[in-house]
């Protein structure tokens, strides 16, 4: 019982009935993750102590990681279509069977294909923004930053322009972790945007700096 010092017996039970040893009981519980039955969910999503982070970032329960796992969705682009709201969800095989083929593209999704194209984007690029949904007027500074759709959504539902989104230089996801807890979510695009990083951010915000003047900053240097 020595390597289980830090958990009462029924914890220890816990722990090796879900298929634990003290070691990864250690590795999870430092993670944040204190159940055993959710350490063996994320365990099932192919999450690890150190890479469940991404997941629980991203708003996501051990359930939500296992569904998305199940539809073979990377951990990364998992999270990037949860902040975006999108939701796992297998469609039943009888109704993939009673669906229509697909249409011809509907005509907004040609508008937005053809005005993308005009603006120089490439082929692939402007597909992924139209068969998206996307508009053409709001997604054609987006796309000719080559941002990907999906990151896109989610750095416009942060409050960055098209710009801002392509000078940061990372996927959104990696964005939301960097600045995760160091300023409040709507506060991000005006502090990453002004050139701080989150911890020089968070100790600006500390010292009585606020938003508005980071948005004054973020102008500056526009």
């Amino acid at each position: 019982m020595t390597e289980w010092t830090d958990l009462t017996q029924g914890e220890v039970r816990r722990w090796r009935g879900a298929g634990f040893g003290p070691g990864e009981a250690v590795a999870w519980r430092e993670a944040g993750v204190t159940v055993p039955a959710d350490a063996r969910l994320w365990s099932t999503a192919a999450a690890t102590p150190r890479t469940v982070v991404t997941w629980q970032r991203a708003g996501m329960t051990p359930q939500d990681a296992v569904r998305w796992h199940e539809l073979g969705i990377a951990p990364h682009d998992a999270a990037r279509r949860h902040l975006a709201g999108e939701r796992p969800r297998r469609v039943p095989w009888f109704a993939r069977l009673a669906a229509p083929e697909p249409a011809a593209p509907a005509s907004e999704v040609v508008r937005t294909l053809r005005r993308l194209l005009r603006a120089g984007v490439p082929a692939d690029v402007a597909r992924a923004y139209a068969d998206a949904g996307w508009d053409g007027a709001a997604a054609e500074e987006w796309a000719r930053r080559r941002v990907d759709q999906g990151d896109a959504r989610v750095f416009r539902a942060l409050g960055f322009t098209a710009a801002e989104a392509a000078r940061a230089g990372l996927p959104a996801v990696e964005v939301m972790a960097s600045w995760w807890g160091a300023v409040p979510l709507e506060e991000v695009a005006a502090w990453c945007a002004a050139g701080l990083t989150p911890e020089e951010a968070a100790g600006q915000r500390a010292s009585g700096v606020t938003a508005e003047q980071a948005a004054v900053l973020r102008a500056l240097s526009s």
